[in-house]
């Protein structure tokens, strides 16, 4: 059987960088997982996989509610500034040198479009963490 785990990651606190935490607590019942940005147990968690789905928000210049699906881990956003002690990048890094890398790893970033403190996901990030949470469900109610 193929173990699968998805991860959500984000601050709530830092309007849309939330849009990973808000997909994750849409696939509750899939078992997701809310990781606020550690990358220890970000590790820990996909440690062991077969699959491992990572949503998180992004600040690439595209619209807001861009969602980008990253299978090859070159393509991901490197470097910039993060809500995060480590960027997603620096983790999968991280993971590579110490061998604990999901067999596949699959990234969804979600463009936002405010990080200030205090505010809440804007519409547009909003809708887009609904329409990765039902793609992450089609795929994965139907393997």
């Amino acid at each position: 059987m193929t173990r699968t785990v998805i991860i959500g990651l984000g601050n709530d606190y830092r309007g849309d960088d939330g849009a990973g935490l808000a997909v994750a607590r849409l696939l509750r019942d899939l078992g997701a997982i809310e990781n606020g940005g550690d990358p220890a147990e970000l590790i820990e968690a996909w440690t062991g996989a077969d699959i491992a789905i990572v949503v998180d928000a992004a600040r690439a210049g595209d619209p807001p509610g861009t969602v980008r699906r990253h299978h090859d881990m070159m393509d991901l956003p490197c470097g910039g500034s993060s809500t995060h002690a480590l960027s997603l990048a620096d983790a999968v890094e991280l993971a590579h040198v110490l061998d604990r890398l999901p067999g596949e790893l699959v990234v969804y970033t979600v463009e936002g479009a405010d990080f200030d403190l205090g505010a809440g996901l804007s519409e547009p990030v909003s809708a887009a963490a609904h329409r990765v949470a039902r793609a992450i469900f089609a795929a994965a109610t139907t393997t």
